[in-house]
């Protein structure tokens, strides 16, 4: 088995890659490639291995003479031409369960980090400046977590939130009423998700479907202060709709792992917004006093 080739792409742990390299596989990895260094690795493999930051085209598919299977680490496939690789008769394939918890918990840190505002009171914390008071936040319990998309990662998210004492209204075109009712969540439109939640999480790949399916019309049927966490796909909220709707102050808070571009969101209009306007949106981050401790 020494002549099959198994490029790796991407970042993955070399303990996930020992049962390739154990049973007989050349296992070759190089991170970070691009061009013609990419398609000259991936020229003579016959499976390559990515996660989320490189991208299999129809281009480095054609320079790929041995090629016959890709797989993705990770949910989705969204960075894999699939078409192409189906005419070409390459498998392609994921590993859905690989990061379930791990996004899901980073998910649950986001939304929490939103509700009690840590990173404002951290920054300010760190300019030397003592202010308990402006950064109390809002408690999760009781409040309405929107969840859009019932995925393995949504359902874990809803899952956890609920140990909050959340009460969760999900979307999902895929899942049906008794199904929610199973896991203990209530199903409801897209539009009773987007006015009913205090939080809103989603959970989707990017479609042409679901591309920037949170964006200006979404935000107008929104609650004033909603807060937002994306850690599914850049591309599914329109950064410019969600840096008005912050500066309208219908958003309060959001939380954002990726972006419309990466893997630096130097074109984003959020990032501008964090670096130039911190003190004017972390105002739109301070939510009425409640009982509970900061």
């Amino acid at each position: 088995m020494n002549n099959i080739k198994i490029f790796v792409a991407d970042d993955v742990n070399e303990d996930k890659l020992a049962p390739l390299t154990d049973a007989g596989f050349n296992v070759v990895k190089k991170t970070k490639l691009e061009g013609e260094a990419l398609a000259a690795e991936i020229k003579d493999a016959d499976g390559v291995i990515v996660r989320s930051a490189t991208r299999i085209t129809a281009d480095l598919m054609d320079s790929a003479e041995k090629l016959r299977v890709i797989g993705r680490a990770g949910v989705g496939v969204d960075n894999i031409d699939v078409k192409a690789a189906t005419a070409r008769g390459i498998v392609v394939m994921n590993a859905p369960d690989g990061n379930t918890i791990t996004t899901a918990e980073h998910t649950i840190a986001l939304l929490v980090s939103m509700a009690r505002n840590v990173p404002q009171a951290h920054a300010k914390l760190q300019s030397g400046v003592w202010d308990k008071k402006s950064f109390v936040g809002v408690e999760l319990n009781g409040k309405t977590l929107g969840v859009v998309g019932l995925g393995r990662i949504g359902r874990h998210v809803a899952r956890i939130a609920k140990g909050f004492g959340m009460n969760i209204l999900a979307f999902d075109p895929f899942v049906s009423v008794e199904q929610a009712k199973d896991f203990g969540f209530e199903l409801g439109s897209l539009d009773e998700v987007f006015s009913k939640a205090d939080f809103l999480t989603i959970h989707t790949p990017v479609t042409d479907e679901t591309r920037n399916i949170i964006g200006k019309d979404a935000f107008a049927k929104m609650k004033k202060g909603v807060r937002l966490v994306n850690c599914a796909r850049g591309g599914l909220v329109d950064e410019n709709a969600l840096l008005e709707a912050i500066e309208a102050g219908t958003v309060a808070a959001a939380a954002m792992d990726v972006f419309a571009s990466e893997p630096l969101p130097e074109d984003s209009p959020l990032l501008g917004t964090i670096k130039s306007s911190q003190r004017r949106i972390s105002a739109h981050q301070r939510p009425k006093r409640s009982r509970a401790s900061p």
